[in-house]
């Protein structure tokens, strides 16, 4: 591909991711809504410094970098080992469809996709970068390493394994957060948990299994 190329996303899975940041961004919001609340709330019933105090406590636990996400997900898909695994590898890995659905531009140099996402009405961009790496083994199947970055810091890492069985193609990725996340992003994680599915069965897969954990930091 030539360098800096635009890339269309799949339409049915980008509708879906639509429906996800409609619902996802008031959601979000509340968070900020909530410590405002207590802060008013506190003011009103003390002082300004002791409202002072619980506003910042309170938003500095919200954010803490407390949560770190991993897990494993069985697909069933009725395309080729070859197509899934071109998939996967491509800039749009089908795992990854609420950041390239919502992406006001994606972009492909080389082997990289970049998403640019917007947030607060333009005045906040993200810049995630994709990259993959695909090896076959000797037995055919096949593996696809897809490591992401949000602002050139590592966000995320799947690894995906693609195989044939019964004349269906089975696919199996774990991942796991390369950061953690605050309290703040969990109302977002709720909201994505509804349309993860639909995002990857608008692709052409099913889902068999999930199993998923969230490890707390000590």
């Amino acid at each position: 591909m030539p360098d800096n190329q635009h890339v269309d996303t799949p339409e049915a899975a980008t509708t879906v991711a639509e429906q996800y940041l409609r619902r996802e961004r008031p959601a979000s919001a509340l968070v900020s809504v909530v410590v405002v609340a207590v802060f008013l709330g506190t003011f009103h019933a003390t002082s300004l410094l002791p409202a002072i105090a619980v506003g910042v406590g309170l938003l500095a636990l919200v954010r803490a970098p407390i949560i770190r996400l991993e897990g494993t997900v069985q697909l069933r898909t009725e395309e080729t080992v070859g197509a899934v695994a071109a998939a996967f590898s491509g800039p749009t890995p089908p795992v990854l469809p609420f950041q390239w659905g919502i992406a006001d531009e994606v972009t492909t140099d080389g082997s990289t996709a970049t998403y640019q996402i917007s947030y607060l009405f333009g005045m906040r961009t993200v810049e995630m970068t994709v990259r993959t790496d695909t090896t076959t083994r000797d037995d055919g199947v096949h593996e696809v390493r897809v490591a992401v970055a949000a602002n050139g810091a590592p966000w995320s890492t799947y690894t995906v394994t693609i195989d044939r069985h019964d004349d269906r193609t089975m696919v199996e990725y774990t991942y796991e957060s390369d950061r953690r996340i605050g309290l703040r992003r969990l109302p977002q994680r709720r909201i994505a948990k509804r349309y993860r599915d639909s995002a990857l069965r608008a692709q052409g897969y099913t889902v068999l299994d999930r199993t998923e954990e969230h490890g707390i930091r000590s």
